[in-house]
C-alpha cells in the first residue's frame, strides 16, 4: 500500500510558516498586499476568489478584490492592471481565469508586472524559470506546491525518470521546468503522444494533469512509482475525484496524492507564500 501524501496537513504547515513571515514583515511596517481581479460572475471563480481572500485574511495578508462586469472591455482591464503595477502598496496581482470572450488572456498575463505576478504566468517569469534563474522568480503555484510535497516526503528527484501527463501553461510546462532544474529526466506527454500508457509505465515519478476522471489506471503505473494526481474531476455521482484511479493505484505506488486533500490545498498555500515573497522582494 502506498504512503498517502497529505496535502492538507502540509498546506497547514506552509501557512504556519507564512503567518510567521507576515508577522515579521508587519513589525517592519510592510503589509503584504494581494489584489485579485474578478471579471464577470462565473460561480466557480467567485468561490475560488472568496477562498483566496479568506486565507489571506487568516494569515494577516491584505487582500483586495476588484470586481468588474462581464462586459468589461479588454482595454479597461489592462488599464486597471497598469494602475496596480505602479501602486507601491500592491505586491501581488492575480486576474482570476477564465475571462469573458472579448478579453485575450495572454495579453492580460503579459500586462501584469513580472515583479507582481502572483500566479507566476508572465512570460518573463516563465522564461526565467525555464533558464533555471530561480532567484526572485515567482512560479506557478500548483507545480511549486508539488515540489514542496516531494521535498517534504523525501522523494529524491535527482536522476529519476519523470513523466508529466499534460502540457498546460498552468501545470504541465512549469512542472517540467522545475523538475529539470532539480536534475530529473523529464518527458512531457499529452493527447497526441503515441503509446502513452506504455510511456507512463516507465515513470519513477508520474504527474498527471489532464482533467479526465480516472484517466490513469493501475496497469499504467510502474511498481513503486510516486504518483501525483493534479486532477479535480467529478465522477458520475458528482463526487470529487482525480485523473488517477486511486483505489487501485495505491496498491502499486510507493507514494500517492489523494483527491481531495492532495495537491489542491497546496496551491492556495503556495499563492499566499508567493505573495509574501513578492512583498519581500519589492524592498530588495
Amino acid at each position: 500500500m502506498a504512503v498517502i501524501i497529505d496535502g492538507k496537513a502540509l498546506a497547514a504547515e506552509v501557512d504556519q510558516d507564512t503567518k510567521k513571515q507576515v508577522d515579521s514583515l508587519l513589525k517592519r511596517g510592510l503589509e503584504p498586499h494581494l489584489v485579485v481581479i474578478l471579471v464577470g460572475d462565473n460561480e466557480a471563480s467567485q468561490i475560488y476568489v472568496r477562498n483566496k481572500s479568506r486565507r489571506a485574511e487568516k494569515l494577516g495578508i491584505k487582500s483586495t478584490v476588484i470586481k468588474l462586469d462581464a462586459d468589461t472591455s479588454e482595454q479597461d482591464l489592462l488599464d486597471q492592471i497598469e494602475k496596480l503595477n505602479t501602486d507601491d502598496s500592491v505586491h501581488a496581482i492575480l486576474v482570476q481565469m477564465p475571462l469573458p470572450d472579448q478579453i485575450n488572456e495572454f495579453k492580460v498575463i503579459e500586462t501584469i508586472s513580472p515583479k507582481k505576478d502572483a500566479d507566476g504566468f508572465n512570460p518573463v517569469n516563465v522564461g526565467r524559470l525555464s533558464a533555471g534563474q530561480m532567484d526572485h522568480t515567482p512560479v506557478a503555484c500548483t507545480p511549486k506546491g508539488i515540489m514542496k510535497m516531494l521535498e517534504k516526503y523525501q522523494v529524491n528527484v535527482d536522476g529519476k525518470n519523470v513523466v508529466v501527463v499534460g502540457r498546460s501553461n498552468i501545470v504541465g510546462k512549469p512542472m517540467s521546468y522545475l523538475l529539470l532544474n532539480a536534475n530529473a529526466t523529464v518527458t512531457v506527454a499529452h493527447s497526441h503522444t503515441a503509446n502513452l500508457k506504455q510511456l507512463t509505465k516507465t515513470a519513477d515519478i508520474l504527474v498527471v494533469a489532464v482533467g479526465k476522471t480516472h484517466f490513469i489506471k493501475v496497469q499504467d503505473i510502474k511498481d513503486d512509482a510516486v504518483v501525483i494526481d493534479v486532477g479535480m474531476d467529478r465522477d458520475e455521482n458528482g463526487k470529487l475525484t482525480g485523473d488517477v484511479e486511486f483505489s487501485s493505484a495505491d496498491k502499486v505506488a510507493s507514494f500517492i496524492t489523494p483527491v481531495p486533500k492532495g495537491v489542491g490545498p497546496m496551491t492556495i498555500s503556495m499563492l499566499m507564500q508567493q505573495t509574501v515573497e513578492l512583498a519581500k522582494w519589492s524592498k530588495e
